[in-house]
């Protein structure tokens, strides 16, 4: 257990936290280095497209022994000086890969766009009525307690008494 939170710990640490930090300082740079530039918008597009391979495929890879401790190193391996992974992995593996499939991933991501648009709109529609007609019970409900309490909490008439 304790193995696992410093595991995650030190992910967030050099997986995230030092490779932003390095991207912030490339940005605010002047004049900016675009090589360095590159290179970190390299990195990030790497870590986005794992992030995303890994919330679909955790179920098989998530009990990989010393999973983990892979991501670290890749992770790592990717951001460090010495070794230029992000320049390899995006020269040799990603950019081939995209090159030769870019009008499908195109219609793709179109296509996703579109049906998200609809769906978003579709659920708006459906909230902004549940919620109006949720909204009129309750005035309805509050209402109706008002009139029930102004009816029990009269005084009584002169005929009563």
């Amino acid at each position: 257990m304790l193995g696992d939170f410093l595991v995650r710990f030190l992910l967030m640490i050099f997986g995230y936290c030092y490779p932003a930090f390095q991207c912030y300082k490339v940005v605010v740079k002047s004049p900016i280095q675009v090589q360095e530039l590159l290179y970190w918008c390299q990195f990030w597009i790497i870590v986005a497209i794992l992030t995303v391979v890994e919330r679909i495929a955790d179920v098989f890879v998530g009990w990989f022994p010393m999973y983990g401790e892979l991501k670290l190193a890749l992770f790592i391996y990717l951001w460090y000086p010495k070794t230029m992974g992000s320049g390899y992995v995006f020269d040799q593996l990603l950019r081939p890969l995209v090159d030769s499939n870019d009008k499908d991933i195109e219609k793709m991501l179109l296509d996703l766009r579109v049906k998200a648009w609809d769906l978003a709109i579709f659920y708006w529609n459906n909230c902004t009525e549940l919620s109006q007609s949720a909204f009129v019970r309750v005035v309805n409900y509050i209402a109706a307690q008002s009139n029930n309490l102004g009816s029990t909490s009269s005084p009584p008439s002169k005929k009563e008494m």
